[in-house]
Order: structure tokens, then C-alpha cells, then sequence
């Protein structure tokens, strides 16, 4: 045997060696690694909130894991979360309401797995703003909202829970204050400005353009008042049983959601500051919301930065749906997420 082939056989047994030596053979090692692309679907909004997905999307951390994201695009939360119980999507991106709630007490299956938003103490995302000739009169803070009529989006929604909890942990509540669902963020923006109605939830960047224009006035972040997980990343009964490409898209998911916080939300004494790659991630969030640059700097809301669900929140949440009589069924939150997917991908990502 001449000395090439020595040579030959002598490198596929160090290689075997170092591989064993490492926890890993060869075939294990192959069987580790995506063999072929695997077709996910997701349903989106356009929304800032889902910019963990457009940034994994654009920057490969998807592909890298073996996954191709088949976007799908909804107008409205209730659709996703219908959508991703019966599996014609396999994940749901979108806000956490009363409605999702009881689509599970009445049997649909869907497991909340990750973040994908939350009011967060320092940060502007959703905010309580009254009309400004009522701030001109000394109506400046929750106490004072006593009898007015405050605008939110529907019966339910994430709108809802946000201003009756700021309500109650001012000493008020719902009955104190007369609720006006009108559907539409712009129409919520003009029942304001026409004084329609006397104060308002609104998120960004729709509070940056009232305050702009003057006809409103902030009385309170939501983030200051409580700690709420307003959106969540949805898993399908389908995709909770094929582990390997649920970890695989949570792997992902994370490393997007690490890029985002330190490009957007990082902070400096105590103020959030642009960090690296800060123009590039709000170039990725115009291409896929069509919002202008300016729009979408004033808009970018507080996410963990693992993308690590609130859990103990989905509780507090569901309880308070309950005691309002929203909820069709009493619900414990481990029928509604599950985050050991979750837990087993961050393992993973260095």
C-alpha cells in the first residue's frame, strides 16, 4: 500500500476520533444537521412587533436552520389565531386577546411559545392620551378619568385589558368610565381629534403622530403602570408534534430577536440609544410594513431579548378576562402555552 493511500486512511481515522472525542460520530453528525429545507407558514400583520421574523427572514437565520418561511398576510389578530388552531398556518404571530382565550375553553388547540411584544417600564409602546383642551383643564393623570368616554379598538382586545388595568391600579375600574369601541386605529385617531371622545389607548407610532399634531396629550405609558405580554409567537397542534422544525424556527427566532434588541432597545443612563446595525433593522421593518423610515423609529416596541415569553403574565391576563365576564370558560394558562420547545432551542443557540 503506497503511501497516499496510508495517508488517506490514517485522515478518516483522526477525523473519527476527534469526532467521537467531541460526543459526535460522523452519522450523528449528519443526522444533526438540516438534510433539506423544510416549508414553514406564518401568519403576520405588518406590524413593528413582528420584526424579529422580517430581520431572521432577511438575515438568514431561518435558512440557516434548514427552514423556508411561506409568509402569510392577515389584517386582523382573529383570523391568525383561527388560522393557526386548525393548522392552515403552522405559526400565528399577533396580540394576545380575549377572543384567542376562548377559542381554546371552547377546544381549539394553540400553544403560545414565545414573545413577540410586551409593555415594558422605559419603553414607548401603547399609551393612555387625552384630548388636549381636557389637559389644558387639569385632566393629566388615570385618576382624573372618571366619567369620560375613552376610545379603544373592540370589546375584548388587548386595548381593552390595557385600559382597565391602568384604571384598576388607580383605584378605578370599567363602570367608572364609559368605554367607546370604534374598531380602526384611525378612527380612534379622529373620534380624538374631533372630540368624539375625551381620552384614548393608542400604541406607537400612532402616539408620536397625535402628539405631533397636537389634539392630544400623554397621561401614561402602559409599560409604567404594569408589565403586559401583549403578542405572542403561536405554535399549531401540527408543528407541536414535529419538534425538530419547532426548535429549528425557535432557534432562529432567537437569534433575530437578540439582533433586534441590541440594534433598538438597548439603553444608555437610563434612555434608549441606536445600537449596532440600528439603520439596517429599520430598513428591514420599512421594506415589510411599507411605513416610512421616521414612522417606524418612533414605533419600535419592548421585546425580550430571547424572545422569552412573560408567562406568569397569560395567567394574570386570563384571570382578569374572567373577572370581567369575557371569557366563555374558567382556563388555566398551561392549556395555553407551552414554552419546553422554547427552553430546548435556547440550549441551543450560542
Amino acid at each position: 500500500m503506497n503511501r497516499k493511500y496510508l495517508w488517506v486512511i490514517a485522515s478518516i481515522l483522526m477525523l473519527s476520533l476527534l469526532m467521537t472525542a467531541c460526543g459526535k460520530t460522523p452519522e450523528a453528525a449528519k443526522q444533526n444537521a438540516p438534510t433539506e429545507t423544510k416549508k414553514l407558514s406564518i401568519g403576520l400583520l405588518k406590524l413593528t412587533s413582528s420584526a424579529p421574523v422580517f430581520i431572521g427572514i432577511e438575515k438568514g437565520f431561518f435558512t440557516e436552520e434548514g427552514l423556508n418561511l411561506d409568509v402569510q398576510w392577515f389584517e386582523a389578530a382573529h383570523p391568525i389565531a383561527v388560522a393557526t388552531a386548525s393548522n392552515k398556518v403552522d405559526i400565528g404571530a399577533t396580540g394576545i386577546t380575549a377572543s384567542l382565550y376562548n377559542m381554546v375553553t371552547g377546544g381549539q388547540k394553540l400553544s403560545i411559545v414565545a414573545d413577540k411584544g410586551r409593555e415594558q417600564k422605559g419603553y414607548s409602546s401603547s399609551a393612555l392620551l387625552v384630548a388636549s383642551d381636557l389637559w389644558g383643564q387639569g385632566i393629566q393623570n388615570i385618576e382624573q378619568m372618571k366619567g369620560k368616554r375613552i376610545g379603544i379598538t373592540q370589546t375584548g382586545s388587548t386595548y381593552h385589558y390595557m385600559i382597565g388595568r391602568l384604571l384598576e391600579a388607580k383605584g378605578l375600574s370599567l363602570t367608572d368610565v364609559e368605554i367607546v369601541p370604534l374598531g380602526k386605529m384611525g378612527a380612534l385617531m379622529a373620534a380624538l381629534q374631533s372630540k368624539q371622545i375625551d381620552a384614548v389607548i393608542l400604541n406607537e407610532p400612532n402616539i408620536s403622530a397625535v402628539l405631533a399634531a397636537g389634539y392630544g396629550k400623554l397621561v401614561s405609558q402602559v409599560g409604567d403602570v404594569i408589565d403586559y405580554q401583549t403578542s405572542g409567537i403561536f405554535f399549531s397542534p401540527e408543528l407541536m408534534k414535529d419538534k425538530v422544525n419547532a426548535v429549528r424556527f425557535l432557534k432562529g427566532y432567537i437569534k433575530a430577536s437578540r439582533y433586534y434588541y441590541d440594534a433598538v432597545l438597548t439603553q444608555k443612563d437610563g434612555k434608549v440609544v441606536p445600537g449596532p446595525n440600528y439603520d439596517e433593522v429599520v430598513g428591514i421593518i420599512a421594506k415589510y410594513t411599507g411605513a416610512p423610515l421616521k414612522d417606524v423609529k418612533t414605533g419600535l416596541p419592548y421585546m425580550d431579548r430571547d424572545g422569552k415569553l412573560l408567562t406568569n403574565d397569560i395567567q394574570t391576563q386570563i384571570d382578569w378576562y374572567a373577572s370581567h365576564k369575557m371569557l366563555e370558560k374558567s382556563l388555566n394558562a398551561s392549556l395555553v402555552t407551552d414554552t419546553a420547545l422554547f427552553e430546548e432551542a435556547l440550549k441551543q443557540v450560542k
